[in-house]
């Protein structure tokens, strides 16, 4: 079983038992805010159901019509929760935005809180062991939904100190007012997230924490005379993919090159796990070696 799996249904519960939770909280004490709280949660339970999906498709291996792999359909999760998080934001402020001019009592606002406390608590430690299971398996739909848990309990956090506010001040507008700062933190996470897949769907290069990585391995067989360039760098959610041109004496034989460039690529493999590497052996006497990479150059790094 794909080792993300369990963690994406740990998702789902914790968004089923939190929304059952907020939504019991808002009905007991009519507060929007709560209301707003509970909205969120509904949209946990869509985007965890979706990250479900997209990590069970992204594990599967290549195939003819995807020979790079299926690694991409996190980002249909990633941008989806995106898209959710700011739909859910409009309507937080369509409900919030009537109630801060007529601002409604607030009742039972000890269970309220009690209930929602307990819901956060949930989101809290769900939220920090989806981070960490998603940083050590490269899965970008999991950071995502961990991410997203965590903005929801500085949510629910938010709500409860304007609940508290509204029962030591008697200020019934503080409830729909924290609504809509709730609102705008939402509308922030959904945008941050929406950048994020845009910039996976485009392909954008390694971090260059990771490239100095490459280029460390790559230095010891640069003194010994070999030399690199058209180093092209890409990540597809876990996946990563780089290519680059080696370039040998033109009297080695093709074995020894080919030997060259496999011990080079298991390297790069052995210090940056799910990592596919494509080598191009050229002799570094020919001035075509050096010209087709001027040709073909863009986008790509000389090293």
């Amino acid at each position: 079983m794909d080792a993300t799996r369990p963690y994406a249904l740990l998702s789902l519960a914790a968004a089923v038992a939190t929304i059952a939770l907020k939504f019991a909280a808002y009905t007991l004490t009519g507060s929007v805010g709560l209301l707003s709280d509970a909205a969120e949660s509904v949209i946990n339970l869509i985007t965890a159901g979706v990250a479900l999906w997209a990590l069970t498709l992204a594990a599967q291996p290549p195939d003819k019509e995807h020979p790079f792999g299926h690694s991409k359909a996190e980002y249909f999760s990633s941008g989806l929760e995106g898209a959710c998080i700011l739909l859910a934001a409009v309507g937080i402020i369509y409900i919030a935005v009537p109630r801060f001019f007529h601002p409604q009592l607030v009742e039972q606002i000890g269970y309220g809180l009690l209930l929602s406390i307990l819901s956060s608590a949930i989101n809290g430690v769900v939220g920090l062991t989806l981070i960490k299971a998603g940083k050590r398996l490269r899965a970008l739909a999991l950071t995502a939904d961990g991410h997203h848990l965590m903005t929801d309990v500085w949510t629910s956090g938010g709500v409860v100190i304007g609940l508290l506010l509204v029962q030591l001040t008697g200020w019934t507008f503080l409830d729909p007012l924290i609504a809509l700062l709730v609102a705008v933190n939402i509308v922030w996470t959904g945008l941050r997230l929406m950048r994020e897949t845009a910039n996976g769907l485009l392909d954008s290069s390694l971090p260059e924490v990771e490239i100095a990585i490459i280029t460390e391995i790559l230095a010891p067989y640069e003194r010994d005379g070999i030399q690199f360039h058209a180093l092209r760098t890409r990540a597809a959610a876990s996946q990563r993919f780089v290519s680059f041109h080696v370039l040998v004496p033109g009297v080695w034989s093709i074995q020894k090159g080919h030997d060259l460039c496999e011990e080079i690529e298991q390297a790069i493999t052995a210090a940056l796990p799910m990592t596919d590497v494509d080598t191009h052996l050229e002799p570094v006497e020919d001035p075509v070696s050096w010209t087709d990479a001027e040709l073909r150059s863009h986008g790509k790094k000389r090293i």
